[in-house]
Formats: C-alpha cells, structure tokens, sequence
C-alpha cells in the first residue's frame, strides 16, 4: 500500500474533517503538523503541495490533493464502493454539493470565522460572523427537522464538511442551545464507527486563517 499523509494543523476545522472522513473510512494515514504560526505552510517546500499555501492537503501515492472538500470528494469517489458518502445519482449528488458549497460559504464566513476571531485574534468583523452563524444554523435547524442528516436519511461528506466548525461553534462565542435539531444531528455523527473528536481549543495568540482550507 502506498504511504498516505495527511498534512494539516491540529486546531483546524479544515483538517478536521479531512481527518475524520479518512477515519470513518477506516484509512491509515500519516499525520504531519505544520506550523501555521512559523510559517510553515508558506515556504517552498509546502507550497509545492498547495501553491496556495493552506492545510489540509493529503498525499496519496502520486496523488496530491490540497483542499478540505476536494480531499472529501476524493477519498469518498476513491475507497467507498458503496456509494455512501458520495451518492451517485446526480439529484442526491447535486444536494451534497449544496452543502459543500454552504461549508465554503456562510460556513466559513460565519462560525469558523467567529471561532477564528475569538481564539487568534484575527481582526474580523465577529458580530457579523456571529450572526451569520446564526442564520445558518436557523436554515439547518429547519431542514434538520425532517431528516437525520443534511443531504438525506444517511451520512454523506455534507455532514463531514458541516461537522466540526458547527460542534465547536461555541468556541467563537455562538450558543448551539436553540437548535435542537443541529444538537441531535451533531450526536449522530459523533456516534458513526470511526469518528474522532477534534481537540477543544485553547486561546492562542496567532491568527490562522489564511493557512486553512
């Protein structure tokens, strides 16, 4: 088997998920920190990897893929026969590609970018954040209502993408309290076979946002 590695930043939602999708396949990897706040992900070396400089990116034998949601794709269209995670038939593929577009969006604009604000110190607008993330989370809590998870009655890398800048919301200042059905809907991924927790985050003097994707 070829050697895969992950390579990511431990307090990085980004690379959280990249991590949890490649355990809940049962995957073997390698884990390689970098060092955001020494700049790591900005020389050469790294930038070889993702000319963008940002984590996660995952080395699969000759494959290199940078990018939390692509690495998703990837892994899910490489090792899951089932069609599970990714689902095949273009309508249930199109509503997962809603959610990864949603990840990219108001996911990242809203409670990744409070948490970011609140635990780095990034100069960003946390009361907008704030508010994003509420309004987010008001749209999930309605269409959690009428099904266990975001793009369906089974788990799909939606869910992985969405996953852990929700759980840790609170870490940016946002209460999950009045959304019962994105609590209920968290539980479930964190019972699936193979899920591990992201570590909580300690307050930290350096911004690292720019060195995530």
């Amino acid at each position: 088997m070829s050697q895969r590695r992950l390579y990511q930043f431990a307090l990085s939602g980004h690379s959280h998920r990249a991590r949890l999708m490649l355990s809940l396949l049962g995957l073997p990897c390698e884990l390689v920190d970098v060092d955001l706040k020494g700049g790591a992900h900005k020389q050469p070396e790294f930038l070889a990897l993702n000319p963008f400089g940002q984590v996660p990116v995952l080395v699969d034998g000759d494959a290199v893929i940078p990018d939390s949601n692509a690495i998703l794709v990837y892994l899910a269209g490489r090792y899951d026969e089932s069609g599970r995670w990714l689902p095949r038939d273009p309508q249930r593929q199109a509503q997962v590609q809603r959610w990864l577009s949603v990840a990219a969006g108001p996911l990242a604009f809203g409670p990744a970018a409070a948490r970011v604000a609140t635990l780095f110190g990034m100069p960003l607008d946390i009361a907008k954040a704030r508010q994003l993330a509420c309004d987010l989370f008001t749209v999930m809590e309605r269409e959690l209502g009428g099904r266990p998870f975001l793009a369906g009655n089974e788990p799909t890398i939606a869910d992985i993408a969405l996953y852990t800048y929700t759980a840790h919301a609170p870490e940016g200042g946002v209460s999950l309290a009045p959304y019962p059905n994105v609590r209920a809907w968290l539980a479930r991924i964190a019972d699936l076979p193979g899920f591990v927790p992201m570590p909580a985050s300690p307050v930290a003097g350096s911004a690292i946002a720019d060195g995530q994707r």
